[in-house]
């Protein structure tokens, strides 16, 4: 076979797979709503598996487990990420929802099996073209464990492992201290005022304003 034919087969076979690439990122519209294809996950892993460092991919969780620690990251994750993966890590939210891709399933094997070093640099570092934000503080502290921020992150890695055997109780107790909107604050105070025994202060009237 010739030389030129073999360039023109193996040109359009790259055609293809950027035909099948373009195809799997851009179906539904590039709908939020959708689902990722099974292509697309599977680049999505490798790529983020690519680029955690492999020092950070080795590195042991400094932070022992205790109680008091998990109770610590049990109400830091009710509080600042159980509104997009759920108290019980499952991503079943309103927010959780409406990204692309949805929050994964924390309690599942895809997230388990990641090393305590990759849950950390994740925490830390955040996933590029998704919804899960960055959360390290000031400074290069990655993999020290010696700053506020890095000892929550590791903290939650014994958190995340925990999730699997979450219990009604902590689940509870977690509900009391995710974010509250203005009608749930304004719905507890009436509550307290109740029973408190005080009468309840009147909501605002809302005014409808139509446009002539």
């Amino acid at each position: 076979m010739r030389r030129s034919t073999l360039l023109i087969i193996g040109g359009l076979a790259l055609l293809g797979l950027a035909a099948a690439i373009a195809a799997s990122v851009l179906h539904d519209g590039l709908s939020a709503k959708a689902t990722p294809t099974r292509l697309e996950a599977f680049v999505a892993r490798n790529a983020r598996h690519l680029a955690i460092p492999s020092k950070a991919r080795l590195a042991q969780n400094p932070v022992l487990d205790s109680p008091e620690g998990q109770r610590e990251a049990r109400l830091h994750f009710a509080d600042h990420c159980a509104i997009c993966h759920a108290n019980d890590g499952g991503g079943d939210t309103a927010i959780g929802s409406g990204l692309y891709p949805k929050p994964p399933d924390l309690r599942l094997p895809s997230t388990q099996d990641l090393s305590d070093g990759e849950l950390f640099w994740i925490i830390e570092n955040g996933v590029r073209f998704t919804g899960m934000p960055a959360f390290a503080g000031n400074g290069d502290h990655a993999n020290t464990g010696n700053h506020d921020s890095a000892q929550d992150s590791w903290k939650l890695v014994h958190f995340i492992r925990h999730l699997p055997h979450l219990t009604a109780a902590e689940r509870a107790e977690m509900e009391r201290y995710n974010p509250k909107g203005p009608e749930d604050r304004a719905e507890e105070q009436e509550e307290n005022e109740f029973l408190n025994g005080a009468t309840p202060s009147k909501k605002p009237e809302s005014k409808n304003h139509h446009l002539e």
